[in-house]
């Protein structure tokens, strides 16, 4: 057999049919490397009985307990007589119910005798606000012998894997137990000098020590070499995009004296930071030499990311080329056209009677224009009247070509993914330079691994007339009057001649599935508070007498864009909205801002949306409201949005208490991450040492001729289906 073929085997050969298609469609699982890449989630000792205490709510657990009581009840239903097995089980540290109704009952009250000890997999629910099981799956933990034959569990240490409510974890440990011999046929990612100089054991080891270790050193040892794999085979793949991208011929574009940004920066009203300049001069550099540009600009919310794009877009323009950019939603889009056309003023009005001497045309391309625009914009962008073009997805289209595409701007870039990224660059006779913005502060490790083929450019300094923000959190359940005081301040902001947002997790108009759920497993859970439910109330109650109106995603574009522009021009005095305003959204007026059910939204959204207020001269207030307890994390979690506007450090927070599996993009369903042991915030020096292990690797042999095993790696990592870690999902 071949020393790369035996982990391409596919499942089915080794398992049968119907375990592996259960592989494939619950866990993604399709090959023998597949699953041998499928570590364990944690480990139960022999000795040791896993928490009962803490169980998590609505997840799949394994727990490994004594059944300390079994009992059989009769109760009558609508169909007749019914029984149910009702067993107690224990571990010391707390005790939990298992339920079999039915047929169901006959197995489990033969098998689960008190004293007995097993596994138990299901789904935590609750009846009658106590926990339990219903109908879990079970394995004995004994011997055909009678004697305890954990051993057959690998010993000591019992491996609990990432599991489905179709695939228990003891039946993946046992699918492992089958194809754990393949191991010793995995070709090594790591060079041999990398191995060696770092001490690191090698593959076929790290994933027997991984799977049945017989002590908790052999976890780590095996712990330490998979990470290195997987930072470095990550490294490499960007390593080697970055390489390809500087060997790509592009055309530089120097910014001309006397042109349209220099007409422009006369007209400043302001002056730019000195962070805005610096930036400004990285980038121009960039697109002054002969390959493409590839630049992530990261910015605090406010700290004027779209003028320093802007500008490199006119230089762009004076340069005889064009700009394109990308927003990831159609509100987003106008909102960038309508801001960029305010800006630059007549400059915008290339061709038209009133239009500057360097003016040239800014046009809109968005999936619901009207035919007659669309065929406008499009010929503006072929015949090269317009510089400018901003737009959605829908400038990736294949009818869609350019003059001269220069430079490609990419807004909020973890939506988008490199296929649209290079889809849009491919518009370019030559590939045009690439300028990336976030406004999601990213810790430096994360964007090494998640932008690491784009240089980083950092804007930390808000510009001079932004106001501070003062954040509290409303703790409705415990003090309801500070609710009733928040409406208030909302009333005195709209009296002062200011506006607010209310910002709720849902819309409101859908069917009644999330409270069906919700009555499924906690009668003590509502569902999130909605925009059309609680612009209702507000408009009845609290706020009656102001013009509160309603933004959300699935109104029609031009309902979207009217109630927009009203609110920009200050025909709407509050605006209930789900976070289709978290980005972009630029209302200086807009002073106040209240987050129902602020619990439910993460750290960086709130930042990001806190940053929609003092956007003028006037201070911004922003009011989180929760029903959660004062000792829970997610009141932490508010506590720290409240205590800090540092978005940096916040991306931090946010990190450790989500991990880092949604920064990589995993928002794309059911698409499992590439870092299954990587920690991104934990395993900072790994990263940055593999990068430079990565860069010197790739410097020396571009093509990894000598190294196939890394060769191998990188085609597993990079096939089609998963180039999910460089998609920002």
């Amino acid at each position: 057999m071949g020393r790369v073929s035996a982990l391409d085997e596919p499942l089915k050969k080794q398992l049968g049919a119907a375990t592996a298609k259960v592989m494939a469609e619950h866990l993604d699982l399709h090959t023998v490397g597949d699953l041998l890449h499928h570590y364990p989630r944690r480990y139960a000792e022999r000795g040791e009985l896993t928490s009962l205490g803490d169980l998590p709510l609505d997840e799949h657990v394994t727990v490994v307990a004594r059944v300390a009581d079994a009992r059989v009840m009769t109760f009558n239903s609508a169909k007749g007589r019914g029984q149910r097995l009702e067993v107690t089980i224990t571990d010391g540290s707390g005790r939990l119910q298992l339920v079999f109704f039915g047929k169901g009952v006959h197995k489990p009250h033969k098998e689960l005798l008190p004293g007995t000890r097993a596994m138990f997999a299901g789904k935590v629910s609750v009846f009658n606000r106590r926990m339990q099981l219903a109908h879990p799956a079970y394995e004995l933990l004994r011997g055909e012998d009678g004697e305890t034959a954990v051993d057959s569990w690998a010993g000591a240490l019992i491996p609990l894997y990432p599991a489905t409510t179709k695939l228990e974890s003891w039946k993946i440990a046992k699918a492992v137990d089958a194809v754990l011999p393949s191991a010793q046929d995995a070709a090594d990612p790591l060079p041999p000098a990398l191995r060696e100089g770092r001490g690191l054991t090698d593959l076929p080891d790290a994933l027997r020590k991984i799977h049945r270790p017989r002590t908790k050193a052999d976890i780590a040892q095996a712990r330490d070499r998979l990470k290195w794999d997987e930072a470095f085979v990550l490294q490499v793949a960007l390593a080697r995009r970055r390489y390809a991208d500087t060997q790509l011929p592009a055309v530089p574009r120097k910014p001309t004296a006397g042109g349209l940004l220099d007409t422009f920066d006369s007209r400043l009203p302001f002056t730019l930071t000195e962070g805005q300049r610096q930036v400004s001069r990285e980038i121009f550099d960039d697109l002054a030499t002969d390959h493409p540009m590839h630049r992530l600009l990261q910015g605090e919310v406010g700290s004027g990311k779209t003028m320093v794009a802007l500008r490199a877009m006119l230089a762009v323009v004076d340069a005889g080329g064009q700009a394109a950019m990308l927003a990831p939603t159609e509100v987003l889009a106008q909102q960038h056209h309508r801001s960029i056309t305010e800006m630059m003023g007549d400059l915008a009005e290339g061709g038209m009677l009133g239009g500057a001497e360097h003016a040239t045309k800014v046009v809109l391309l968005t999936g619901s224009m009207g035919a007659a625009a669309r065929r406008q914009a499009l010929l503006d962008l072929v015949t090269g009247d317009a510089g400018i073009v901003i737009g959605t997805h829908a400038l990736i289209e294949d009818k869609v070509q350019f003059h001269d595409l220069g430079l490609v701007v990419v807004d909020e870039q973890h939506r988008f993914g490199v296929e649209q990224r290079d889809a849009l660059r491919g518009k370019g006779k030559q590939p045009p330079h690439l300028l990336v913005m976030t406004a999601t502060p990213i810790p430096r490790t994360v964007a090494m691994t998640v932008f690491g083929d784009l240089e980083t450019s950092v804007l930390d300094q808000l510009p001079a007339g932004r106001s501070p923000i003062a954040s509290h959190v409303v703790p409705a359940a415990d003090k309801p009057h500070f609710l009733a005081r928040a409406w208030e301040r909302v009333r005195e902001e709209v009296e002062n001649g200011h506006q607010a947002y209310v910002v709720c997790p849902r819309i409101g108009d859908e069917e009644d599935e999330p409270r069906k759920k919700q009555r499924e497993h906690d009668a003590d859970k509502r569902p999130p508070l909605a925009v059309l439910e609680v612009a209702d109330q507000l408009a009845k109650g609290p706020l009656a007498g102001l013009r509160v109106e309603v933004l959300h995603g699935r109104m029609a574009p031009d309902d979207k864009d009217d109630v927009m522009r009203r609110f920009a021009a200050g025909a709407v005095d509050v605006l209930v909205a789900t976070t289709v305003i978290e980005v972009g959204v630029n209302v200086p007026n807009a002073t106040a801002m209240v987050i129902m059910d602020a619990d439910r939204f993460g750290v960086s959204q709130l930042h990001q949306l806190r940053g929609r207020v003092g956007r003028g001269s006037a201070a911004g207030l922003c009011l989180l409201v929760t029903e959660m307890p004062e000792a829970s994390p997610a009141r932490q979690r508010l506590a720290a949005v409240a205590a800090t506007l540092d978005g940096f450090e916040l991306s931090h927070i946010d990190l450790e208490q989500r991990r880092e599996g949604d920064v990589l993009g995993q928002a794309q369903s059911g698409v499992r991450s590439s870092l299954r042991m990587l920690a991104v915030i934990e395993d900072e020096e790994i990263i940055a040492a593999a990068r430079e292990e990565a860069v010197a690797v790739v410097g020396a042999d571009p093509d990894l001729e000598h190294l196939p095993g890394l060769r191998t790696a990188l085609d597993a990592l990079l096939d089609k289906e998963r180039e999910e870690y460089l998609e920002k999902g």
